[in-house]
C-alpha cells in the first residue's frame, strides 16, 4: 500500500527528528529474513536505544538531507533497515551482532561523524565496547594503583611489626 503525501511528510519527519539526535546509521540489507527474524532485531534493537526502521530509501534520502549522513546517500539501494543511534557504536553493534547468526541479514555499510562507512567500517565500530563499558574499564584503571599501594602497605606493616593492618570498608 502507498502512503500519501501527508504520510510520507509524517514519515520524514519522523526519521528527521531521529537523524537530528543520532550519531551513528547503520544499513543493512534484509531481503530473505523471516518476520520472526525482524521481529527478534527489532526486540534488541530496542533494549539497545536503536532507531530501527524500514523506509522508503527516497524518503530516506529526503530525511537525512542537508545532515552528517547525507555522503551515505549514494548506498540507499534496495531493501535496506536503517539503524540509528545517539550512542557511536549501538546502531553498528545491533546489526553486526545479529549479521553474525544470520547470513541474511547482509551488512551494507553505515555513517559516523560525517563519514561514510564500509562494511569493514561497521563491523570495527561494532567492535568497540560500549560506553558504559568503557567507563567500567576506565574506573577500575584509576582504583587499581590505589588497591596495589593499600596491599604494599599491608605487607609492610605485617612485616614490621605483625601489626594488622586497618581493614578498609
Amino acid at each position: 500500500m502507498s502512503l500519501n503525501r501527508n504520510e510520507k511528510a509524517a514519515v520524514v519527519a519522523d526519521v528527521s527528528a531521529q537523524v537530528a539526535r543520532s550519531q551513528t546509521l547503520a544499513l543493512a540489507e534484509y531481503r530473505g529474513l523471516t518476520v520472526a527474524h525482524l521481529d527478534k532485531l527489532r526486540v534488541d534493537a530496542r533494549a539497545k536505544g536503536v532507531y530501527l526502521h524500514v523506509v522508503k530509501n527516497s524518503l530516506a534520502r529526503r530525511a537525512v538531507a542537508g545532515t552528517s549522513f547525507e555522503v551515505i546517500q549514494g548506498a540507499m539501494v534496495g531493501p535496506l533497515i536503517y539503524g540509528f543511534s545517539e550512542d557511536a557504536v549501538a546502531a553498528a553493534k545491533v546489526i553486526a551482532d545479529f549479521a553474525k547468526g544470520n547470513d541474511k541479514l547482509v551488512i551494507k555499510g553505515g555513517a559516523y561523524a560525517g563519514r561514510v562507512l564500509d562494511v569493514d567500517g561497521v563491523k570495527a565500530l561494532a567492535a568497540i565496547p560500549s560506553r558504559e563499558v568503557l567507563i567500567a574499564q576506565v574506573a577500575g584503571l584509576l582504583k587499581s594503583p590505589i588497591q596495589r599501594m593499600a596491599g604494599v602497605l599491608a605487607a609492610v606493616a605485617e612485616k614490621r611489626g605483625g601489626a594488622e593492618a586497618p581493614v578498609a570498608a
